[in-house]
Order: C-alpha cells, then sequence, then structure tokens
C-alpha cells in the first residue's frame, strides 16, 4: 500500500476554496446547508454542530498535552508543501505510484485559484513500510517547502474525509484507488486510519481535518464495528448529515445491530458480538453509530469483488455533485460511455473453454499473497544456493536508501527471505549480488581475455503487477488475456489493450492519451530559451504517459503479442514504456519469445484432451467412439493449437460432416509446394496440417460462392493489412482490386457491373457482410469492438502472404490510398508506407505510377506524417516517412527528364521529344511542386528540432523549385522564403551563441 507513515500531517489540503474568497463565499455551510458550497472557514461549522465542538475542545487538550501552545505552532511543525494547480492539469494532480497524497489540491470552478499541500510521510499500511517507521527509517523522497510562510498555511477547507481501518491489500487498494480518483477530478481529500496515528498530535490534525470536511466517506469492513475510531467517525459524520459509507463486501442489510450482536449468520458469528467492549466504548453510543447507517439511503456505496469501478465512479460522481461540481460528474460520463464502447478490442468469447489454472495463477501473480499482510512484497525466485545482500532495485546513492536495503535484510534474515526489489537499467533488469556470484552463471572468458555475460531470468514474479504469457502462435494467448481482462476489469479503472508488434508498439502506446485524457503533442519550444531535440520530444510523450500510469489509478496494460523486447524504430527497450513495477498499474504481456526483459514468462500449455474435445465437437455432442477418436487424431495431427481446433469445431457445426470425414478431406487436400525460410519456418512449416485445414476453408468458401470467392480473396487480402482491425469495407475494396487470372473473364464482369450499376451498390454490400460473417462462423477471423471491422490471426495472415502473389499486396495498397487519410485505420496507412517506401532494410514491395504515387504524398503520407510529429511527437518516424516520400519523388522526376528513345513517343508533327517531361508537363510540374511542398515541410519540421543547418538547405531547395515554376512573386514562393527568413535568424543566433 502506498500510504505514509505520517498520515495526520496534512497532505494537499487547500488554503484556499475553489471559489473567489469574497463576503457572500468567505462563511463556512455546512453539508446539509447547501451541498453545493465548498467549505472556506471552519467558524460556522463549530458553531453549529456538536461533534465539531467536541473535536475541537479534544484537539485543543491534545495540542497543549504536546507543548504546542497554538494551532499556528502545530502547522509549523508539520511538512507541507505548496503545488499550484493553474500551473498542474486535474489530471496530473497526484503524485508517483509511490507515494499516497492523502489531499490534493482541487481544481474547483473556472475562475479558482486552489493551492494545496503535501505531505512528506504518510501512514504506513504494508507490512514492510510499518517496520521501518518503528526503526525510523522513512525512505520517502524528501519534498522541499514553498516559499510560502508554514505558519500561514492554515488548514481552512477540505472537501472530502475518507476514514478506514485496516491492513488487507484489497481494501488499500480501493481506498488507494478512490483516493486518487477523487484528487485527479481536483476534490481535495483527507485520508487516515487513525487507529494507526501513534501520538496526540497526530490524531490531533486527523480529527482537525474531520473537522473542517465537507463529506465524510467512512469505508466499512466487517472489522470496522470494533474499532473506536470507526464509530466515532460514524457518529461525527452522522450528526453533521454528511456522512457517505462504503460497505466494502457488506450490503447494508448485513449491518444491523440485533445480527451482530447476537452473531446471526455466517458473517457475524466469528466478527460479532458485544463489540464495544473490545475497546472500552459505550453501549448506546455504538448502537446509534450502527443504527444511523439505516437512515442513509441516498448516499449508500456498495462494493463488492465485482463491482470497484462502478462503485468508484458513481461515488466520485455523487460527491462531485454533491459539491457542486456539475463538470466533474459530466466528464465522468463521457469516460465511462466512451470506455464502455473501446475499452476491449474484441468481444467477450462466451464460448471459452478451461484455462481456469491459468488465469487463478495470473491473478496471484498480479495481485500477490493476499492471505499475508507481509508476504506480497516477496516473489518465489528460482532454485538457486542461497545468495547474501541479494538486491534488485533502483540504484540510489543517498543514504536513507543504503540504510532502507540495510534494514529489509535485517528484517528478513530471520524470516529466511530475501527480499528482492526492482532495479531498472537501460539495457536490462537482472539479478545482481554484491558478493556471491554461483558457479553456473560466473561469467565465461573468450579467447584473448574477453568475457561474455550470459543472460540471466528471475522466476515468475509474485505481487509485483507484471506477468508474461508465453506460447505459441495460435495456441490461445490472446483468449486468455481477453478472458482475464474481462473477469476483472472492475478491479481496474480501464484496460488499455496494446498490439506489441515492434513496428506499432509505440504508436499503438501513445494512442492512450485520449484515455488518460494527457496532451502528448509536441510542445512549441522556437520561443523559448532552449530548443529541445527530437529525442527529447520523444522522451517527453513517452513520460506523460508513463507518468499517469505510475499513479494510485489502478489499470490493466495488456501488451498482446510482443514481438520483441526493443521498439523497431530506435531500437530502445520496451520495457522504459512501461510504468514502474511493483505499483497499483498491472502489466500483461503475451509473446512467442522464451522470456521477455529477462523474466521468465509463464508458459501456456495446450488444452487437456477433454476440453479440446469439447471445443471440436462444436454442436454436435453425440459421436460415436470412431469419430471420437478421430477427433483425437485431428487435435494430434493440427497441434493441439487452440485455433485450429476451433476451425475445426465450427466446420463440424455449419457443415453435415462428421469427424472421419473431415479427417479424410483434410488428409487429401494438396499443399502448395513453398520455399520456408526464418520465422515463416517456425510458425508453418511445423504445422502442416493446420495449413491443410485452411485449405479447406477455402475450398468450402469456393464452393458456397464461386471459384475465388469474396471471402477467400478477404483473407489473401488481410495479410497485406497492419495487425489491426481491418474495416470490411476497406477489406473487400482490395479484395475486388485483385487481378483476375483470365483477362477475358475480368473484361466480361466489368462490362456487366457497367449495366447494372443501378442495383450493384446494395448487393455488393450484401455481399461484402455475407462474406465477413462466413468468415466469422468459420473462426478464421473474429469480430473486433470497433464497428464493421474484423480481426485476423497472425498465423492466418502469415500464410495469406505466402499463398498470394504480389499484385494482391499492390491492391491492398490501392484499396487503403484511394481513401485517403482517414485517423481511424492509421495503422494500415503505415502499412501501405511500408510496403511503397521500403523503410530501413526493407526492399520496396509495391510500385505505383506517377499519378498514384503522387496522390499517395499528397493525400496520405504528408497528413500522416504532420499529425505523427505534432499529435504524437514521433519526430523519428514522421521525418524519415518524409525523406523516403522525397526520395520517391526525386526517383520519379528522374525517371520524367530520362531521354525517350522509343519513336512512339514522338511527337505527331515529327518533331522529336527529349524527355517524358515535355510529354507531359503537366505531370511533371505537379511532381515538382509536391516534391518543394514535401522539402518545404520537412525543413519545418526540422526547425522544431533544432536542426538548423538541415531545414536551411531543405528550404533553399523548395525556393529553388518554386522559384523556376512560379517565379520570385508567387505566394508559395514569398511563403518558403518567410520560413527560410526565420531560419537564418536562429541558425544566426545559434553560432553567435556557441561561438566563445
Amino acid at each position: 500500500m502506498d500510504f505514509r507513515e505520517d498520515s495526520s500531517r496534512f497532505g494537499l489540503l487547500p488554503i484556499s476554496t475553489s471559489r473567489n474568497m469574497s463576503s457572500s463565499s468567505s462563511t463556512f455551510f455546512s453539508a446539509n446547508q447547501s451541498p453545493f458550497f465548498s467549505p472556506s472557514s471552519s467558524t460556522c461549522q463549530r458553531s453549529s454542530s456538536i461533534g465539531s465542538d467536541v473535536l475541537l475542545g479534544r484537539l485543543k487538550h491534545q495540542t497543549s498535552s504536546t507543548g504546542i501552545s497554538d494551532l499556528e505552532a502545530l502547522d509549523a511543525n508539520v511538512g507541507f508543501i505548496l503545488s499550484n494547480t493553474s500551473q498542474m492539469p486535474a489530471a496530473g494532480l497526484s503524485g508517483e505510484s509511490h507515494k499516497f497524497d492523502h489531499v490534493s489540491s482541487s481544481t474547483g470552478l473556472s475562475n479558482s485559484a486552489v493551492s494545496g499541500f503535501s505531505n512528506a510521510n504518510d501512514i504506513v499500511y504494508s507490512g514492510q513500510r510499518e517496520k521501518q517507521s518503528r526503526h525510523g527509517r522513512s525512505h520517502a523522497n524528501p519534498l522541499t517547502p514553498s516559499s510560502v510562510s508554514l505558519s500561514t498555511n492554515r488548514l481552512r477547507s477540505c472537501d472530502v474525509f475518507i476514514g478506514l481501518h485496516g491492513r488487507k491489500p484489497s481494501l488499500l487498494r480501493f481506498a488507494n484507488w478512490l483516493c486518487a480518483e477523487l484528487e485527479c477530478q481536483g476534490i481535495s481529500c483527507f485520508i487516515s486510519d487513525r487507529s494507526r496515528c501513534r501520538n496526540s498530535r497526530k490524531h490531533g490534525i486527523v480529527e482537525r481535518a474531520m473537522d473542517v470536511s465537507t463529506f465524510g466517506v467512512v469505508i466499512l469492513t466487517r472489522k470496522s464495528f470494533r474499532n473506536p475510531y470507526t464509530i466515532e467517525e460514524l457518529r461525527f459524520f452522522s450528526s453533521k448529515k454528511n456522512l457517505v459509507p462504503v460497505f466494502f463486501d457488506l450490503s447494508p442489510g448485513d449491518c444491523l445491530v440485533r445480527d451482530i450482536v447476537e452473531k446471526r449468520g455466517e458473517l457475524w458469528e466469528k466478527h460479532g458480538g458485544e463489540l464495544w467492549v473490545l475497546y472500552g466504548g459505550i453501549e448506546k453510543e455504538w448502537k446509534e453509530a450502527v443504527s444511523g447507517l439505516a437512515r442513509v439511503h441516498e448516499w449508500k456505496l456498495e462494493c463488492r469483488d465485482g463491482n470497484w469501478r462502478d462503485c468508484i465512479i458513481r461515488g466520485v460522481t455523487l460527491l462531485a455533485m454533491k459539491l457542486g461540481r456539475r463538470s466533474v460528474a459530466e466528464r465522468l460520463a463521457k469516460w465511462k460511455e466512451k470506455a464502455d464502447k473501446e475499452e476491449f478490442p474484441f468481444p467477450r468469447n462466451e464460448n471459452f473453454i478451461g484455462r481456469n489454472k491459468e488465469l487463478s495463477e495470473l491473478e496471484f501473480i498480479l495481485f500477490g499473497d493476499i492471505s499475508g499482510d507481509f508476504e506480497r512484497d516477496y516473489f518465489d525466485l528460482k532454485a538457486r544456493p542461497r545468495r547474501k545482500n541479494l538486491t534488485m532495485g533502483w540504484k540510489k546513492s543517498n543514504l536513507l536508501e543504503e540504510r532502507r536495503k540495510e534494514h529489509q535484510l535485517d528484517e528478513a534474515s530471520w524470516k529466511g527471505k530475501e527480499p528482492v526489489v526492482w532495479k531498472e537499467s537501460e539495457k536490462e533488469i537482472e539479478m545482481c549480488s554484491s558478493d556471491f556470484r554461483p558457479k553456473q552463471y560466473q561469467p565465461r572468458q573468450k579467447p584473448g581475455g574477453r568475457y561474455v555475460k550470459r543472460r540471466r531470468s528471475t522466476k515468475i514474479l509474485y505481487g509485483k503487477g507484471i506477468a508474461c504469457v508465453s506460447g505459441d502462435s495460435g495456441i490461445g494467448k490472446t483468449e486468455l488475456l481477453l478472458e482475464f481482462a474481462y473477469r476483472y476489469h472492475q478491479r481496474y479503472k480501464m484496460i488499455l489493450w496494446i498490439g506489441g508488434e515492434s513496428r506499432y508498439i509505440r504508436q499503438n502506446y501513445l494512442n492512450l492519451w485520449s484515455y488518460l485524457e494527457v496532451d502528448v503533442g509536441i510542445e512549441n519550444t522556437l520561443e523559448k530559451n532552449r530548443i529541445k531535440s527530437f529525442e527529447e520530444h520523444e522522451d517527453s510523450a513517452v513520460s506523460t504517459i508513463r507518468r499517469e500510469l505510475m499513479r494510485n489509478i489502478p489499470f490493466l496494460i495488456v501488451i498482446d503479442n510482443l514481438e520483441n523486447e526493443k521498439d523497431w524504430w530506435d531500437h530502445k527497450l520496451v520495457m522504459e514504456l512501461l510504468p514502474r513495477f511493483g505499483g497499483e498499474t498491472h502489466i500483461i504481456i503475451s509473446t512467442r519469445l522464451p522470456r521477455v526483459m529477462n523474466m521468465e514468462p509463464l508458459k501456456l500449455s495446450f488444452l487437456s484432451g477433454v476440453e479440446a474435445l469439447q471445443l471440436m465437437q462444436g454442436g454436435v455432442k453425440d459421436h460415436s467412439l470412431t469419430e471420437i477418436e478421430a477427433l483425437r487424431v485431428i487435435e494430434e495431427k493440427v497441434g493441439r493449437l487452440t485455433l485450429g481446433l476451433a476451425i475445426v469445431g465450427s466446420i463440424l457445426s455449419e457443415l453435415p460432416i462428421n469427424p472421419s470425414k473431415l479427417l479424410d478431406t483434410i488428409n487429401r487436400m494438396p499443399l502448395r509446394d513453398f520455399s520456408w525460410s526464418g520465422r515463416e519456418r517456425t510458425l508453418l512449416r511445423r504445422n502442416t496440417f493446420l495449413l491443410q485445414l485452411l485449405e479447406v476453408c477455402f475450398s468450402i468458401f469456393d464452393h458456397a460462392d464461386r471459384p475465388r470467392s469474396l471471402a477467400t480473396r478477404m483473407v489473401q487480402a488481410s495479410g497485406w493489412f497492419a495487425p489491426a482491425a481491418i474495416p470490411i469495407s476497406l477489406l473487400a475494396l482490395a479484395a475486388h482490386k485483385i487481378p483476375e487470372k483470365h483477362q477475358g473473364t475480368r473484361r466480361f464482369r466489368k462490362i456487366l457491373c457497367s449495366l447494372t450499376c443501378c442495383c450493384s451498390s446494395s448487393y455488393i454490400k450484401r455481399s461484402e457482410a455475407e462474406a465477413a460473417l462466413m468468415l466469422l462462423r468459420f473462426n478464421i477471423a473474429r469480430t473486433s469492438i470497433r464497428q464493421d471491422c474484423i480481426h485476423f490471426n497472425e498465423l492466418i495472415k502469415l500464410y495469406a502472404r505466402k499463398r498470394g502473389v504480389v499484385a494482391i499486396s499492390q491492391a491492398v495498397v490501392q484499396a487503403i490510398i484511394s481513401r485517403g487519410f482517414v485517423y481511424d485505420y492509421s495503422e494500415h496507412l503505415w502499412a501501405a508506407s511500408f510496403l511503397l517506401l521500403g523503410f530501413g532494410t526493407d526492399p520496396v514491395v509495391v510500385e505505383l505510377k506517377v499519378s498514384e504515387l503522387l496522390y499517395f504524398v499528397k493525400e496520405v503520407a504528408l497528413p500522416l506524417a504532420v499529425r505523427t510529429f505534432i499529435t504524437f511527437s514521433r519526430c523519428s518516424a514522421a521525418i524519415e516517412l518524409l525523406r523516403l516520400c522525397t526520395d520517391a519523388l526525386e526517383a520519379a522526376d528522374q525517371a520524367f527528364v530520362t531521354p525517350v528513345d522509343k519513336w512512339l513517343d514522338k511527337s505527331l508533327c515529327w518533331r522529336p521529344v527529349q524527355t517524358n517531361a515535355q510529354l507531359n508537363p503537366c505531370l511533371w510540374q505537379e511532381l515538382a511542386l509536391l516534391r518543394a511542398t514535401v522539402l518545404e515541410t520537412r525543413a519545418k519540421l526540422m526547425l522544431r528540432g533544432g536542426h538548423f543547418d538541415i531545414a536551411d538547405d531543405l528550404i533553399r531547395k523548395a525556393i529553388f523549385v518554386r522559384t523556376s515554376i512560379y517565379g520570385e512573386d508567387h505566394p508559395t514562393t514569398v511563403s518558403a522564403r518567410e520560413t527560410l527568413s526565420k531560419i537564418t535568424r536562429f541558425l544566426a543566433t545559434v553560432q553567435i551563441n556557441s561561438s566563445p
């Protein structure tokens, strides 16, 4: 848990209200008088509430007993930090995930100037931190007080007080989330387990917070009714009529005085009885507090394992409405609507079979052993000799960190465990030992005295919030992760699903900005003293997302099909994208790699024989022994892959065929002779029976429709699209563009299409829908959560690319660029760019005509590059895209000025034509002007990154082209010259500053 030692030290309590301080708004309004005003003074409340008077008297008594003469002296002994929300967005008010800020500053209303305080130490809830606090070794990051005098930072108001009792990890996780969510929405809050306060000073500050809070949220568990502080909080806030009870793993009907006292029911048999006796309380007060819960009707919140998210969203919305923050409620409603539509990539598989053991193990890996309060920070290690001084942590050099590590070792020595924390380096996460290295991990010495470091892997991490699932393609990794996400989505604010393909993972990661409500766009640093480089811009965008994920709000990041540990673009480790492990955000990775980030993954095995049989039988359950044996043979031959089993089950369900007949059909299906290499050999060569099964499906499609049916062609085209959901209309368009084998048949169909154009539109749409439905019925594709989109498995796409010809890729590219720039499927625009331009060492797969190339650069590449650069700060990718476009245009221009030797390429008046540019001057001029536009765009982008010399060279080339065609006075030429003047000024400034 991320609470700190000193809950009583105020954190982020606003010193000013969310409204302008005026004569009308400076008076404190209690919750029952006007819930639409935040408190600004505690004077009225003390005079209007008996409970407040009691707390104030106790507070004065405790402050005097500790030697503090007045409240101002008490404030001077508390560590405050002033945070100005005018410089910080509401989404960024919370601290890092390893901090639990009790009270955050609120953004308030439009004209408010709200400030807040952040404490340095909060109550420790986890066992490890509690032990450290007992020895006086707090390792919280030191906070620097603001310039504002501490004596003036008096506590005046707080929107919400949150009280709880207990150290159960699930309770602490829920409270952590609730507090952080309130802070995100600009609602200041103070959270405390008063039973953990160890002196009267801390109790006094907490009671002061209760006194000035507008609402009191009390989280009730079955153990709360034996805690005197919880009973006091219930009585206090009930008297003010601003109590908001949260029943955690309870229901309001369970909290009856008679049932608790008489130990009625299974719930109270162990936890019930005359609970006031346990702490020496008064029976009447205890019964009044518990009975008062029945009188709270509107504000009751019931939290169970399956509705955490709904409970917190409802609670925050309710408190925001009562505080008059209607904009918060509206924003939450819009966010929830968007999350419900876009959270998951696929609908839930209602026919999900098996994997219960794997699901339970994933839960245990992510959440840890919740049976013990002090065990969650430890995880299993691989069986090795015991090693001393074993640490795996973030490198720190300060004395507090060193003392904390020594204390961890002392605490673990008597338990026989070795504490392990994370170390994050630029290259890998590894096990480190200061004075012992097992023999099997000694570095090997090569001839010449060089040492080769062997990779060492840790076992599965338990309770650290990261899990990795490894397995062959088609074994069911995505299905497992999807089922886990649906089962446990209420434990997280949102499921963030990221495609792990190496070319797209960074873009997929940055696409999370819309869900996290942050800005990852490039900053305009031209007007500032220092201009950021491209790498700094990219790191800043990643850090923005990463920082949001390191808050106390839990998210589940699912990285599906991680291809490589390094990004394809800059070869940086994927680990740099992830939030720090051990926080509230959890991470699940699926991959075919043997290990990820030097961790041993959870290896996904095959389904059991019973589960595989159940999946293959489909709708028919009564098979003879002979047919059952045929299903067993199919299971073995298909490699026991879940994908193949599902396809077999769909065929048996959709067609009147028995398993033995299907087995014979698959065996007789000829397989094309392909040349396998590299990755294809690994994935396809050893699964030839699965490929024969796919050929059977294609034959079924062709038989149902006609030879080369639309469904078959859609599968062939899918292999050249990006690894993302494909719009059915776009996929069908690409399928229609695939050339026919017989040109005569193609011409006849064109003529027939022209004659029936009046009724062809509805027929085409119907045929597209029918073809897509057929692919879904036979499990060749799966439906996407995005409307009218389908998704294909990687194995099927790889085989489709191998089975098809280059003409199919050209048809796909033509279909993609014919739609122009459409943001909804920008992944496919990048896929077309990869095929056309040949990034890196990739060859150019598709070559277009000059007119098609001009359309691609103007309508697709330029908008894509500018959006990638400005909106997502992916500077290197955008610059590389424009550079390759320039090269392609220059190659086309060179072909235009090449002399023509053919006699047909001469004019009708027998005048010799020297070049293609003279044959088609308009097209050549358009090509030259577009090249100038690309050069100017590159120059402007280079200017953003401080590359003034390159920008100067590019803009001069653009000016030369435009001057040659348009002249000096054309608006585009003048605009380019203005850009050149700006670059020249910046270049001169840099030279002056760099000169000695």
